[in-house]
């Protein structure tokens, strides 16, 4: 494995180091756990917004309702 220390910003722009294989492919993109948790929460937000947008014109059940549905008492 060859490490390039310095990545391109454009393409990679949360890598602090990108690993390649003997071709020169990238094979692997190293995080700070800070950028990490910043782009996981980032994909989280943009799924609970198309889960959101998906029943956005349904109408809101009453707690009772819900929990009838879900077979809670």
């Amino acid at each position: 494995m060859n490490r390039m220390a310095s990545p391109d910003r454009l393409e990679f722009p949360f890598a602090t180091e990108l690993v390649t294989n003997r071709r020169g492919q990238i094979t692997k993109v190293v995080l700070s756990l800070q950028k990490y948790r910043a782009l996981l929460e980032a994909v989280e937000d943009a799924g609970l917004y198309r889960a959101m947008k998906r029943v956005s014109k349904e109408k809101p059940l009453s707690r009772e309702a819900a929990l009838a549905l879900l077979g809670a008492k």
